[in-house]
Formats: structure tokens, C-alpha cells, sequence
């Protein structure tokens, strides 16, 4: 799910990595706080498989940075993963309400 709401946080447009951060709790109402290090994996990984690309490092109030975009392949697996989690809960729904117990 972290690399869910992260990919989805570039939905907007190209963020770094803190602004990523803070846009996930944001999206999550603060459930998903990826850390520095599972974050940078995640961006690795996605960049790895053409799912994001990662602008020119820039200084910004004295810090580097580097944004993030959403590649369209990235736009269109997140739109899939996003058709399999409402097929999964739809069908997890189904089965607690077929498996109820009455109180």
C-alpha cells in the first residue's frame, strides 16, 4: 500500500521526496508515512520499471532535491492497481457479508 498512495501522490504532478511524504499522510490521513529509506527504494524501484522518472537534482532553501513524475505507464499501473484493489474489496465485502454471524 505505500507504493500505492506514494505513486499516487505524482497523480498531481512531480514532487520530491519530502513533499511525498507529507502528500501520502495527507492521502492516507496520516496511516502511511513512508521513511527515507523505504521511500528511496520505492522511487528505485518504480524508476527501475519505467513507472517514474526523477528530474535534475536542484537546491531548494539550501537542500538538494529531485522531483519525481509519473511516467504514463506509471499513470496506467496505478489506474490498474486501483481496479484490483476495488474488485479485491468488493469481493472481501461480499464474503463477510455471506459469512455473517448474527450477534
Amino acid at each position: 500500500m505505500p507504493s500505492y498512495i506514494a505513486l499516487a501522490t505524482l497523480l498531481d504532478g512531480p514532487l520530491h521526496g519530502y513533499a511525498i511524504v507529507r502528500r501520502a499522510a495527507e492521502l492516507s490521513d496520516g496511516r502511511i508515512r513512508p521513511s527515507t529509506g523505504t521511500l528511496y527504494a520505492l522511487l528505485d524501484r518504480a524508476i527501475a520499471e519505467g513507472l517514474v522518472v526523477a528530474g535534475e537534482p536542484y537546491v531548494e532553501n539550501g537542500r538538494e532535491r529531485r522531483d519525481y513524475a509519473l511516467t504514463p505507464e506509471g499513470r496506467r499501473e496505478l489506474e490498474a492497481e486501483t481496479h484490483r484493489l476495488e474488485r479485491a474489496s468488493r469481493t472481501v465485502s461480499r464474503r463477510l457479508r455471506a459469512t455473517a454471524v448474527s450477534t
